[in-house]
């Protein structure tokens, strides 16, 4: 919709009353007084008219204008999509532009961030990635991209702990409990794993390496089947969603022994940290961040970021994070970069010190 606008420099039309010609008389003046009547009514509805257009126009000068895509590099249904969903309606919400979910799934999430990578550095093309995009410089020999050159952090959007959990039939209720039972029967145990490198397979690893200690760690194509199996008691323990497990535990189907943060989750309070039962350096999270190709400025990485903490600062987005068990993070850019290298050397050790492999 065009919308026009009529200016005019202060004191102008009193000037042209005025200097309105004498031979007019009385019926031009009394015109021209309506008219300015008639102006003056008129300007509040035709303020309130071009407002809209004015604010659109403030938040396309704050963001790259054109439709944004966010690539999420997993099938639709996941928590990775879930999470791109309501960033991308509130995001569209703000900035007046179309925000779009593109899923682009393979490998492990390498296909989309290959796809991302190749993209202009134009604020237009963001990836959301989770916690196994940091496994995969040591998953994959030959990465279609540089994973700390082609794509650079805008910000960690959230994140949030996995919990312990098992089998109601295993004779255990405390992570010291498992351990002593693991430690008396080398091997026995079996954990199940949604997706070699992930990080349910890295914390099953950890949680060997740090108590010395060994479960067989017996992997799935996706969470459905580890999880199927578990409930049916065909595997002892599972590493979960701390939201997701909440009525399996409430039934008795599973028992929760510990989550794997440093700290308690604030979604159940009364579950130890892993940490806590004296399994050393033990820290792992499942985390949501937001990346962009690596030509792009830095100062349009910095307003995406910008507007992206704007949007996880709304109340009903806090709200919805919190109810998956997730923690608003919204930090910098260079925050996220120091975070992300943490994580990535952490995975890399996991990874090498407990011989995990794709088969690449």
């Amino acid at each position: 919709m065009r919308t026009t606008f009529i200016t005019a420099r202060p004191g102008t039309l009193a000037r042209r009353l005025r200097t309105a010609p004498a031979a007019t008389g009385r019926p031009a003046t009394m015109r021209a007084r309506g008219l300015a009547t008639a102006m003056l009514l008129a300007m509040p509805a035709l303020a309130a008219h071009a407002q809209p257009a004015l604010q659109a126009s403030a938040g396309n000068q704050s963001f790259p204008a054109g439709p944004v895509r966010i690539v999420v590099p997993f099938a639709p249904g996941g928590s990775t999509d879930a999470m791109a969903r309501i960033v991308a309606q509130r995001l569209g919400d703000r900035i007046r532009q179309p925000v779009l979910v593109e899923n682009r799934a393979g490998a492990n999430g390498t296909i989309g961030a290959a796809h991302v990578a190749k993209a202009p550095g134009d604020g237009r093309t963001l990836l959301l990635v989770q916690a196994g995009y940091a496994s995969n410089p040591s998953l994959f020999k030959n990465l279609p991209y540089d994973q700390s050159r082609d794509l650079l952090p805008v910000t960690n959007l959230a994140s949030g702990p996995l919990v312990l959990v098992v089998h109601p039939s295993l004779p255990v209720r405390s992570v010291k409990e498992l351990v002593a039972l693991a430690r008396a029967k080398p091997g026995a145990l079996n954990v199940g794993v949604p997706g070699t490198g992930s990080l349910n397979h890295l914390a099953a690893e950890l949680f060997n390496l740090n108590t010395g200690i060994r479960m067989t760690s017996v992997p799935y194509k996706g969470t459905g089947g580890a999880l199927a199996d578990v409930l049916a008691g065909n595997v002892e323990v599972y590493y979960m969603n701390l939201v997701l497990s909440v009525p399996y535990v409430k039934s008795g189907k599973l028992r929760a022994l510990g989550v794997t943060s440093a700290q308690r989750s604030a979604i159940a309070p009364d579950l130890p940290a892993i940490l806590e039962a004296g399994v050393r350096d033990f820290d792992l999270t499942t985390w949501f961040g937001l990346l962009a190709p690596g030509t792009t400025p830095r100062e349009v990485i910095g307003r995406v970021q910008s507007e992206v903490v704007q949007v996880l600062g709304l109340a009903d987005v806090r709200e919805r994070m919190a109810g998956d068990g997730l923690t608003v993070v919204g930090d910098t850019p260079e925050q996220f970069a120091t975070f992300l290298a943490a994580e990535t050397a952490k995975a890399a050790r996991i990874i090498k010190t407990a011989g995990i492999s794709v088969g690449q």
